[in-house]
């Protein structure tokens, strides 16, 4: 029999608290941080596999949504996707350390209520601001397993996906 510890939780407590969910966040920010390290600098801007971009544009996705996201999050303001501009793989690596610190200075300013609300983000995607917040991580995991595919298929082992440390 498994030794485990039954804990009580308190009348109407959140399954996962503000902090959590960011320390999952930033978690995953952190493997995909890594997956970039791994992608060879000579095929990050160029390597695709049947139609798929390229490794460099998934991560200006992830990079212009989240930036802009988070700002609409806090504010409602919903500014256009940023743009990366980088030409080269530590370009892109300030870039994504740059907007983790934009979510980190950004995500104690977010008021617990607004979690709730509905809003249009980006005039594109209506929903409570949690179903947003989730979006843009499933967003990172979907094309982080894309590029887990063009990183084995270029006969390199990416970082394992569940050491998030």
């Amino acid at each position: 029999m498994e030794n485990t510890t039954q804990i009580e939780p308190a009348q109407n407590q959140a399954f996962l608290s503000s902090q959590q969910l960011l320390d999952h966040w930033q978690a995953h920010r952190r493997l995909t941080r890594r997956l970039i390290e791994a992608f060879p600098a000579d095929q990050f801007f160029t390597y695709s596999l049947g139609g798929m971009r390229p490794c460099s544009e998934l991560i200006a996705e992830i990079l212009g949504m989240t930036g802009a996201g988070m700002e609409g999050v806090r504010s409602g303001r919903w500014d256009a996707f940023q743009t990366m501009d980088a030409s080269s793989k530590d370009e892109v690596l300030a870039q994504w350390d740059q907007v983790t610190a934009q979510i980190d200075t950004i995500w104690p300013q977010i008021p617990t209520s607004r979690y709730q609300e509905v809003d249009l983000a980006f005039g594109l995607y209506e929903g409570t601001m949690y179903w947003f917040i989730l979006y843009l991580i499933d967003n990172e995991i979907h094309h982080r397993a894309q590029a887990y595919v063009y990183l084995r298929t270029l006969g390199i082992e990416p970082p394992a996906f569940w050491d998030r440390s």
